[in-house]
Parts: structure tokens; sequence; C-alpha cells
């Protein structure tokens, strides 16, 4: 049985192979070079440039070329297929190899391509556990591949003559891509649709991919499948340390209090308070607090600038530590709470961790009504946009990585600088560098010190305009 298996595995491949090698030199027509100048498109919005990229079945190149990888290998099974890439882009490094045999030893890479491939793989488990060698934790492996209900007009269209010759394919659901992935130690973070229109007529093309392919019903009709995944976490061997960012204005009342429920965490806990022209006696009160308590590793700045955003960004300018927290110093958000959020980060069961204060009960007078039915918007508005289940945008608490929070930094200037508390500037720059966001429950109280910094109306408005900044940036790419 054995034999036949392997005889039966050797010849699907092997017609494969000598398909594609007689093909090599097919030209883009009217639809796969629409087709394909669209998925670089995408892939270019999920693939920062100058990443590492392994490109699986790279054919002629050109997709990985489009990326602009500080270093891009691509591989591919038809020796005439990488004959055609090494003349197109000699910058690259192109290997014949087996997607089934792949094997570059001591080799990982921060993106790795599958574009269009999966459909044609014999054993799609088998490849995906030979990716798992090029993998480190922060690698990301994005996936497209042929919706099923396309099945027949693909084929209509090559006998038509208007799309890439293809043998039988498998036809993957999303489902089916998301168990292989589980089966093969991989975990999905997000996936999403594209191209309701495969054909270039101006105009049409551009609002039918741009706009409805991202809208129900129009969604369904997709040509192509998006999935974005990683490694299944593995616990860090040594504990992190963690950097407490306390962004305090007019908070006098609450200083001595944080630095008795602060708790300590990981291999250790620096807090860094950063006082932001505070009316009351804010800055003295945190200089008395940290000589009370030589046993805290304390650092207190002095915000040059205003605003929430430039305080937490000088207070993680400042830290050292690998994990990156946020509290406010209103108490809202209990200080305890924070060792669960530094069990799930520091097992990496998330890379960024945000706080929900709409499950649990509200304390009475915590949130006001008008907050209360705001809140609730923005966080079915931005689910949909980032793509991730986001239950309370708002939420002053949040966690990720020092190294993930340099990534999105210097990847800041897609954005811009449009958010004032600096919590939207993390969700969509997490959301964008596809890392894994998960939320905790915490019980929000009301203030017992001082008054909000929060001008509900004017930052409401804000807010709105920022959402639709967002449809712009992230979602309807």
């Amino acid at each position: 049985m054995t034999v036949i298996f392997e005889k039966e595995k050797s010849a699907y491949r092997e017609t494969r192979r000598a398909f594609w090698n007689r093909n090599s030199e097919i030209k883009g027509n009217s639809w796969g070079g629409y087709y394909h100048k669209r998925l670089k498109q995408v892939y270019r919005f999920v693939i920062p440039e100058g990443s590492s990229v392994l490109e699986v079945g790279c054919g002629h190149g050109d997709l990985l070329a489009s990326l602009k990888p500080s270093h891009g290998v691509g591989v591919d099974f038809s020796e005439r297929m990488i004959v055609v890439a090494r003349e197109r882009h000699p910058g690259l490094e192109f290997i014949v190899t087996d997607a089934h045999e792949l094997s570059l030893t001591g080799r990982t890479f921060d993106y790795i391509v599958i574009s269009d491939l999966v459909n044609d793989l014999w054993d799609v488990q088998a490849v995906l556990e030979r990716l798992k060698s090029c993998c480190k934790p922060q690698t990301r492996i994005v996936f497209n591949y042929y919706s099923h209900l396309w099945g027949g007009v693909l084929r209509l269209a090559q006998k038509l003559g208007i799309a890439t010759p293809t043998l039988p394919q498998n036809w993957l659901t999303r489902i089916d891509m998301v168990n292989l992935l589980e089966l093969s130690g991989f975990q999905s973070l997000r996936s999403w649709k594209e191209i309701v229109f495969p054909l270039h007529i101006p105009f049409i093309s551009g609002i039918a991919n741009r706009y409805l392919s991202k809208i129900s019903p129009f969604r369904f009709m997709s040509l192509t499948n998006f999935l974005v995944a990683r490694l299944r976490p593995q616990p860090r061997k040594d504990l992190p340390a963690v950097s407490v960012i306390v962004p305090a204005r007019n908070e006098k009342g609450n200083i001595a209090e944080l630095m008795t429920r602060i708790p300590e965490m990981g291999a250790g806990t620096e807090i860094i308070f950063v006082e932001g022209h505070s009316a009351d006696d804010t800055y003295a009160t945190i200089e008395r607090e940290i000589e009370k308590n030589p046993q805290r590793r304390c650092k207190l700045i002095k915000q040059l600038g205003r605003g929430k955003r430039d305080a937490v960004r000088l207070g993680f300018a400042e830290a050292s530590g690998d994990i990156l927290m946020i509290l406010d110093a209103d108490i809202t958000v209990p200080p305890e709470n924070l060792t669960r959020f530094f069990n799930v980060i520091a097992t990496r069961e998330a890379e960024f961790v945000n706080g929900v204060r709409l499950v649990y009960p509200l304390q009475n007078g915590a949130m006001q009504l008008a907050n209360l039915v705001g809140n609730k918007f923005f966080s079915w508005s931005f689910s949909w946009l980032l793509g991730q289940p986001i239950r309370d945008t708002l939420c002053g608490t949040k966690v990720l990585w020092a190294d993930d929070y340099r990534r999105l930094a210097d990847s800041r200037n897609y954005f811009g600088d449009f958010d004032p508390f600096g919590d939207f500037d993390l969700l969509f720059g997490a959301a964008k560098l596809n890392l894994k966001i998960m939320e905790i429950p915490i019980r929000y109280h009301a203030r017992r010190y001082g008054d909000t910094n929060i001008q509900r109306w004017r930052h409401g408005v804000l807010l709105l305009k920022m959402a639709v900044f967002a449809a712009r940036r992230i979602k309807f790419v």
C-alpha cells in the first residue's frame, strides 16, 4: 500500500511539474494580468517594504519582487519558471525545489507568501509542516487561494483563453484552511475576501474590488480568499521584564495608591510616571512617593508636549522592559488586573492585549450614557475595520511587546498623527502588523479623585473622523 501511495503522489507531482514547465512562458492576459496586479496591491498592503520574504510557488517571481523585500527567496518546482524568474529579478534568490520537500535549514523570514498554491498541492498539511522550520514567533504566513464558488467560471474562462490554464484543483474553504493550519501547529489570525470583478474595466473594476468585495452580500462572490497565520505560540523560557507607563495629569490624589497597588511582574517591573502639566501638585507628589518607596523601580518624566498620546510615546521611549503596559492614573482600571494582562502576553497567547470595560456591570458613575453608547458604536465599527474582535476601543489599558511597538512606530507614517489619545494609533498599528489581539474583561470603577480629561463630544466627532480615515487606510485598500 505504501508503494502504491508513493507512486500516486509522485505521479501527481510530476504531472504538475511538467504542466508548469510547458506553460512557463504564458504571458498575463486580460483576466490574469489584472488579477495578479490586484494581488500585488493587497500583498503590498499586508507586507511592509523591507521585510525578509519567502514565497513558495513563486512562478516568475513577479509578486515577490513587487514586495521590495530586504531579502527575498522564491522557490518553485518548475525549473523553467525559475529560469525566467532569475532573468527577470536578478537581485532576488530563486531555488528549484518542490514545496513538499522544502528545506531551508537555519533560515527564517518575516513573511511567507503562499499565493494560489494550496489549490494545486498534493498534501497541504505536509507543506505546512515544512514551513515551520522557516518561521520565528513573529513570522506571518499570508495565503490566498481560489474560492470554490468560482470553479465553474474559471474553467469557462480557461476554455475561452482569458485565464491561465490549470490542472484539476483542490477547492478549500476558509474552515478547511483553518483546520489544516491547526493540525500543522499554526494559528489563523484573520481572513478576508478579495476581487469580485477580475476583468479590467476602468473605474468599475476599482470600485468593485476596493469596496464591494468588503461588503455583504457582494463579498461572498469574491474570487480569492486571503488568510494570515502564525506559528502556534510557545512560552518563553525566560521571564520578561515589564515597564508600566502611567500618564498622570491632575492625579495627585491617586499616586500613593498606584505605588502600592501596581503589581510586580515577571523578571521585574519598572513604573514610569509621565506628568503632563498638572494644575495640582501631581509632579511633587510623585517625587515624594518615589522617595518613600525605594524598593520600587520608578522613573518620573516631565512631559514637554501635550495629550495622552505624547505621554505614552515618551514613556515607551524611556522604557527598558520587554513588555510595555499603559495604566491610566485615575485607577478606574484596578492595577491588580495587570497580572492577567502579563500572563496572556508572556505566554504569547496574544501579542497585543486590550482591556474591555463593557462586559461586567459598570459601577455607578463610572461611565455616562453618551460615553457608553459611543463605546458600543466604535467597538462594532473598529471590529469590522480591523478584522479582529475589538469590544472596547477606548479602554486605556493596553499591553504589547516592546519589539512589536518599535515595528509599529517604524510604520506609523502609514496612518499619520491623527489620534490625540494614542489608543487608536496602537490598535491600528497592531492590526496593520497582523498582531494577535486579545481582550481581557475588567471591572470598571468610578473615578474617586479629579475630573476626566476626555471632552466627550469634541473627541467623539474626532473618533468618527478617525473611523472614516481607518476605513480608507485599512479596510478599503
